[in-house]
């Protein structure tokens, strides 16, 4: 039941996207589609969402174990982030980048064995939901700032050569983009900490050690140190704009790295994965 509910989040996720592609190509029709566009996406996010919670109650555990199921629910993340995120700073624009980037990552889940297996020994511990809940909530945020991110750097650079680029017209200010990266900065380190810390409490019941400079650990924290550095000199040396976004470019690809490269580039405890 659950892989049914989670092709039609799918279809409901490309509907937005082909609806905030028009919003973007069709001036006249841009009232109306920019709000459809919107709820097509969190159409979408609700199925998906009955989608995880159907599966969860099939499996008989958090579904956050396999390759598919972590990248299902690194979609649904940055789904519901965006919906609040729109919520707060109605930045209809900005779906028109993610509905396509959460239709990308659900296709690519699907390439991946979907179906239920018994869970491994290993990941039979009630940290299981904390641990990956949190770490995925992270990182779902700061997926959703590295765009922002790159989307403050096209366009300043158009700015300062007095050009606009396709579109340019329809997307937020310097200003807004710039506060919302800082939103996603406040939000996202908290779960990466937490989701850190209860990782570490797992591993000290299980292998009997708080930390084994496991691969994914190691990256982990590499990866905490560089958004520790951004958030401290945001607030404490005032950092603004481009250097904000340059050192969330950086920690989006330290966060894409610890998630897929060390997977399969590099084994460790996390292999299971």
């Amino acid at each position: 039941m659950n892989i049914f509910l989670y092709y039609a989040a799918l279809c409901l996720y490309l509907a937005s996207t082909l609806t905030y592609a028009l919003y973007l190509a069709w001036t006249r029709t841009r009232p109306l589609l920019e709000r459809p566009g919107y709820c097509l996406l969190a159409a979408g996010f609700v199925f998906h969402f009955a989608a995880m919670l159907t599966r969860y109650f099939e499996a008989g555990y958090t579904p956050i174990t396999s390759f598919h199921e972590s990248l299902s629910f690194l979609a649904l993340c940055i789904a519901g982030f965006y919906l609040y995120i729109n919520k707060v700073y109605r930045v209809h624009a900005i779906g028109s980048i993610i509905a396509p980037l959460i239709c990308l990552i659900v296709i690519m889940s699907l390439r991946f064995p979907n179906e239920i297996k018994p869970l491994a020994p290993a990941l039979q511990s009630a940290w299981l939901p904390v641990h990956t809940i949190f770490s995925f909530l992270g990182n779902g945020v700061f997926f959703l700032g590295f765009f922002v991110s790159l989307l403050y750097l096209i366009i300043e650079k158009e700015i300062k050569r007095k050009k606009g680029f396709l579109f340019s017209g329809k997307f937020p200010s310097l200003e807004t983009l710039d506060s919302i990266n800082y939103r996603c900065m406040s939000l996202g380190f908290p779960f990466l900490t937490v989701g850190i810390i209860t990782g570490s409490i797992w591993a000290g019941f299980a292998w009997g050690s708080y930390w084994r400079w496991d691969p994914k650990e190691t990256w982990s924290l590499i990866t905490w140190i560089v958004y520790a550095i951004l958030l401290h000199n945001r607030l404490a040396l005032g950092w603004r704009g481009r250097k904000t976004s340059y050192m969330m470019i950086l920690g989006f690809f330290l966060i894409l790295f610890t998630f897929l490269g060390v997977n399969f580039l590099l084994k460790g405890k996390h292999s299971y994965l």
